[in-house]
């Protein structure tokens, strides 16, 4: 099997449900962000836009990462796995991407240890 030229893209592997994981992370410390899924719509308006869309499956909907916090990821570089099925958006996030106020969502262990700081008062954005 050989890679496609750069030029044609990467055909996603959206699966069954229409969706695939995206794993946001800082383009400059490397820090894991947050994990989202992203449907084709979502994808599209993130490579328009250039700031980070996701489908929120709790909603069933589109939602633009900060539209309402203001807490927006200006996606420097998206990136696909081997098997086309996950995305890497390489993203400069601006304030917390957490919406409980966390730099990140991976901010606790599995054991409750915290490991990330606070950024911003949930109860002050939404």
């Amino acid at each position: 099997m050989t890679d496609s030229p750069a030029d044609e893209g990467v055909a996603v592997d959206f699966g069954e449900d229409g969706l695939v994981p995206a794993i946001a992370q800082d383009a400059d410390s490397g820090e894991v962000l947050m994990l989202a899924y992203v449907s084709p719509e979502a994808l599209a308006r993130t490579r328009e836009t250039g700031e980070a869309h996701y489908y929120s499956r709790s909603r069933s909907a589109l939602w633009h990462k900060g539209g309402t916090s203001g807490h927006t990821q200006t996606v420097e570089e998206i990136r696909v796995d081997c098997d086309a099925d996950a995305l890497l958006y390489l993203v400069d996030q601006a304030g917390g991407a957490c919406h409980t106020g966390h730099q990140s969502c991976f901010y606790r262990t599995v054991d409750g240890e915290a490991v990330g700081e606070r950024v911003f008062d949930p109860d002050e954005v939404y």
